[in-house]
């Protein structure tokens, strides 16, 4: 479906609605919520920050195996409280455990017998397995903000252990959900722009992947999470946009946070295909600091909790739509 056929439609939330949670975090990009109230998030401090409901805060790090820092992207909140978080370093992936000791082990370093590259996202689902996202194999990474570089793949490490590159070819993968009815996975393609969909088989396989949405210009969509009228929210980095995707590809803008001419600047470099870091790094807005990840959260869940790639803390908004529960919503915090 082309994003071009179908015009969003403008319900924007004004930026004084919405409400800081946090401070001192650093790259917040990953946010997860429970039903308890608190939240987890990725933190670039070498682990992952806890956000409790009375406002306190504790930072769970440690250093990696070899005793290199950490740089968490994905983050797995898992049944006994601790984590699984992908390391998104300069040249160096894999995913790791952590424990609120700020112990770190290996969890997952290589597939096929060659090493993750720097990876990007983790989750679980209800059958037991985990989805792993690698965006790129390019090295800086920055070559992969290219429509025309499509080397990002994903991972299935079913029950039994046995990792394996459930697809490949992907333009920039993202983060992925499962559909509630459980019958598809959906992945966003950032520097595609494109929402992607493929059938989930019991197995963990993947049946042939389908575009569910072609984005314009201004979208380089990297959060996502389901509502429970079946729609899902998509979070865009740079432009700072929140836009929510009917079943039937409509688009309703609900945020945005941008600065015209430094979105012009960023969409000539795409076009040219000279897209780097200070594209990213140097975005110009009045609030938002690159928002790349969302949550639903409250008894209802109706306050979307967002993640960042630039700030020091996370953003939220009241919606009249309440998400997906996750299947951490339960877990003991």
């Amino acid at each position: 479906m082309n994003a071009s056929a179908l015009p969003i439609a403008q319900a924007p939330v004004a930026l004084d609605k919405l409400a800081s949670i946090g401070s001192g975090l650093v790259r917040p990009e990953c946010v997860l919520a429970t039903r308890s109230g608190d939240f987890y998030c990725a933190d670039w401090r070498g682990g992952v920050s806890h956000l409790r409901p009375d406002g306190s805060q504790a930072l769970y790090a440690g250093r990696l195996p070899d005793g290199s820092e950490p740089r968490p992207n994905g983050v797995a909140l898992l049944p006994d409280g601790s984590f699984l978080f992908t390391h998104l370093g300069a040249d160096a992936g894999g995913v790791f455990r952590l424990t609120r000791d700020g112990s770190i082990t290996s969890w997952l370093a290589e597939v096929d017998g060659q090493p993750l590259p720097p990876t990007n996202f983790v989750l679980q689902d209800t059958g037991g397995r985990t989805w792993i996202t690698v965006s790129t194999r390019q090295s800086p990474r920055a070559l992969g903000y290219r429509r025309s570089c499509a080397d990002g793949f994903i991972v299935c490490v079913p029950p039994d252990g046995k990792a394996f590159v459930a697809a490949d070819g992907l333009g920039y993968t993202n983060e992925l959900a499962i559909h509630p009815d459980g019958r598809w996975l959906y992945v966003n393609e950032t520097f595609a722009r494109r929402l992607t969909r493929l059938p989930l088989n019991a197995d963990g396989t993947l049946g042939p992947r389908q575009t569910v949405l072609e984005f314009g210009p201004g979208v380089f969509p990297d959060g996502l999470a389901f509502d429970e009228e079946g729609h899902v929210w998509i979070v865009s980095i740079v432009s700072n946009r929140l836009i929510r995707v009917a079943p039937d590809g409509q688009q309703t803008l609900w945020l945005e946070d941008t600065d015209a001419g430094h979105l012009a600047w960023v969409e000539s470099a795409y076009a040219c295909g000279t897209m780097d870091r200070p594209h990213l790094d140097g975005i110009q807005s009045r609030r938002l600091r690159n928002i790349s990840s969302i949550a639903f959260a409250g008894a209802d869940r109706r306050t979307a909790v967002l993640g960042c790639l630039l700030g020091d803390s996370l953003q939220s908004l009241r919606l009249p739509f309440a998400g997906v529960a996750p299947i951490h919503w339960n877990y003991p915090t």
